[in-house]
């Protein structure tokens, strides 16, 4: 229970420092963009359970893959001050929280961590 109100904490919480930080004139719309940014786990409706509270979204969703995750890098650290820049931002913090929770989830279920899709993405980076 404590794993889901820090995971959700910080996606919905979180983004408000993110959002004041950003532009302290406008951070309530600047809020609101990192807010929709959580739209990036419509990618989850393709995953089969839907939801598996043992399972790793990175690297195992198409928009939390690899490639995903550098183009997200790419646009925060390329855009200049904007909307899109923050978008991007909204997805690294995003992805940041995820793999926050993958290394929560596998410090309770090492199993979980071996048939991970992380794993795999790690080992083929090595």
């Amino acid at each position: 229970m404590l794993q889901s109100i820090f995971h959700y904490s910080m996606h919905f919480l979180a983004i408000g420092i993110i959002a004041y930080f950003f532009d302290k004139k406008t951070w309530k719309q600047n809020w609101i963009i990192l807010a929709v940014t959580m739209l990036v786990d419509i990618d989850h409706i393709f995953a089969s359970p839907f939801f598996d509270p043992n399972r790793c979204g990175i690297g195992f969703h198409p928009l939390h893959s690899q490639i995903a995750i550098i183009c997200y890098i790419l646009g925060a650290v390329f855009f200049k001050k904007g909307i899109f820049k923050l978008i991007f931002i909204g997805l690294c913090f995003h992805m940041l929280t995820d793999f926050i929770d993958c290394l929560w989830t596998f410090s309770k279920c090492g199993d979980c961590y071996e048939n991970s899709a992380l794993k795999q993405l790690i080992s083929n980076s090595m």
